[in-house]
């Protein structure tokens, strides 16, 4: 039996994965977790772990400038905190180490109306602190990555599901509450949370290494999204062409709008796993979410 330590508590992420494995792999994987915000981590043996999975950090929530004291925050947990970890990792004689980074690595959606596909040769290019402290905390982690202690940098998509934050249960409330919506052609990587947690798993049975850009099997696009959630509930939303004009005028105003309706995505090529990890399509977890 594998034993994982997650390294953060009451996180989506986290507590998920725990979910997961305890429902389908109970007796082929030992999960613990633990608080990373006093401090008394340090003094915790992890010697007896096979694979740290570290969850701990800042979420991006702030609009516009923010503060020299939070800017520090986010490289505070999301770099230094991270690294810190590893590196006890590593000297306790834990095989493994998970990070979970993101796509905001590669910086904003594109505009409303243009196209952003991510592949192997894209530079990353963070948009603002947030993005670069999960950067600066690879640049940390992958020196690390030795022959006794493997490294796994995982930059998923927009991560959703039951009880996730964010973005898409503003979509939910809305599909919910209009009759119609806007149509957009737009391309979305998104991940379901048990696809995540699906593919964490395999990274640690598999005792893999490198960087990893896990994603549905198909792309999403925010208008059909809208209505599918809708139809989860047995309403309808019509959606109306026509409206972009309007939208890209109204992006010049609110970023807003080109996260709603910006194109952001993975080549699908660089999302394939030698094994199996995208269980359910994206129709089949809008159903699952909104169950």
């Amino acid at each position: 039996m594998k034993k994982i330590l997650i390294t953060g508590v009451n996180s989506y992420i986290g507590t998920s994965f725990e979910k997961y494995i305890e429902e389908n792999f109970s007796s082929e994987y030992s999960i613990e977790t633990i608080d990373m915000i006093d401090g008394s981590w340090r003094d915790k043996d992890f010697s007896g772990y096979d694979s740290i999975f570290h969850v701990a950090g800042i979420a991006h929530s702030d609009n516009g400038k923010i503060s020299v004291e939070k800017e520090k925050f986010y490289y505070a947990v999301n770099t230094d905190l991270a690294v810190e970890t590893a590196k006890k990792a590593k000297v306790d004689g834990v095989k493994q180490f998970i990070y979970m980074s993101s796509a905001i690595v590669y910086g904003d959606s594109a505009p409303i109306g243009k196209t952003k596909r991510i592949n192997k040769d894209t530079p990353v290019s963070p948009a603002n602190c947030y993005g670069d402290s999960k950067v600066q905390a690879e640049n940390g982690l992958n020196p690390l990555n030795s022959e006794n202690f493997n490294v796994v940098i995982l930059r998923p998509p927009m991560i959703y599901g039951k009880g996730s934050k964010g973005n898409y249960p503003l979509l939910a409330k809305i599909a919910l509450l209009t009759p119609v919506f806007p149509y957009v052609e737009n391309e979305r990587s998104m991940l379901y949370i048990e696809n995540l947690c699906e593919f964490v798993r395999l990274m640690v049975e598999n005792e893999e290494h490198g960087t990893f850009w896990p994603q549905n099997a198909e792309y999403s696009n925010t208008s059909e999204l809208v209505k599918m959630i809708a139809e989860a509930h047995g309403k309808k939303v019509h959606l109306i062409k026509g409206f972009g004009w309007a939208l890209k005028i109204m992006s010049k105003v609110t970023g807003l709008v080109n996260k709603a309706f910006g194109s952001l995505s993975y080549d699908i090529e660089l999302s394939k796993y030698s094994a199996g990890y995208q269980k359910f399509s994206v129709f089949e977890s809008i159903r699952e979410t909104e169950g």
